[in-house]
C-alpha cells in the first residue's frame, strides 16, 4: 500500500498521532485513548501499520493466554517522503490536506468535549501571521524554528509534563504575489 493511502486514513492518522512524542502503547492503551473507534477496526489498522513498519513491537508479555504487545512509532516511516510528496497529484495533495485539517478539527472537538477546559492554563491557541520573507529568509526562519523545536521534541515523558501537539501550515499568499506583480 502506498504511504499516502496508508497514512491518510482518518483512523490510522489518529493512531499515528497517539504515538507522537516517542510514546509506547499497547492496543488496550490505544483503545482507551481512541474509545470512539471500534476495537476490531482499531486492531486491523494497528496490524496494517505494523505490516508497513510504521509501528514496531517493542515488548511482549503474556496475559491470560494471549500476548499483549507494546508498540512504538517509527517516526521516519510515518512520514510522506519528499520524493513521494513531489510526485503526488493535486487531488492527492487535496486529500492529504483535508485529512490534516480534519485531524485538527477532531482534536479541537475532543478538547472542547472535556469536562474542564481552560484555554490559558492549557496553552490552547490558534493564530495567523503574515511575514514578508524572500526565499533565503524563509529558509532561515524554518531553520530557526527547527532549532527551537528540536530539543523539545527530544523531551521524554516525565511528571508535570503534558504532551502538546503543535501543527504548522506554511503557505505563500497568492494575493500578496499578485499585488506585487500588478
Amino acid at each position: 500500500m502506498d504511504s499516502v493511502e496508508l497514512l491518510l486514513h482518518p483512523v490510522r492518522l489518529r493512531i499515528v498521532q497517539a504515538f507522537l512524542g516517542d510514546r509506547t502503547l499497547t492496543t488496550s492503551g490505544l483503545n482507551a485513548e481512541l474509545g470512539d473507534v471500534p476495537p476490531g477496526s482499531l486492531y486491523r489498522h494497528v496490524a496494517r501499520l505494523v505490516a508497513a513498519d510504521v509501528l514496531e513491537v517493542v515488548a511482549e508479555r503474556r496475559i491470560r493466554g494471549t500476548v499483549e504487545r507494546t508498540y512504538r512509532l517509527r517516526q521516519a516511516a510515518a512520514q510522506i517522503t519528499p520524493d513521494r510528496l513531489a510526485t503526488m497529484s493535486t487531488e492527492e495533495h487535496r486529500r492529504a490536506f483535508m485529512a490534516y485539517i480534519a485531524g485538527v478539527m477532531a482534536d479541537f472537538d475532543r478538547y472542547l468535549d472535556r469536562d474542564e477546559i481552560d484555554y490559558v492554563r492549557d496553552g490552547v491557541g490558534y493564530r495567523m501571521a503574515g511575514m514578508w520573507l524572500d526565499d533565503t529568509e524563509f529558509t532561515d526562519f524554518l531553520a530557526d524554528l527547527y532549532g527551537v523545536l528540536a530539543p523539545r521534541l527530544a523531551n521524554e515523558p516525565a511528571p508535570g509534563r503534558t504532551r502538546r501537539i503543535l501543527r504548522t501550515i506554511h503557505l505563500p499568499d497568492d494575493a500578496a504575489v499578485e499585488s506585487e506583480s500588478g
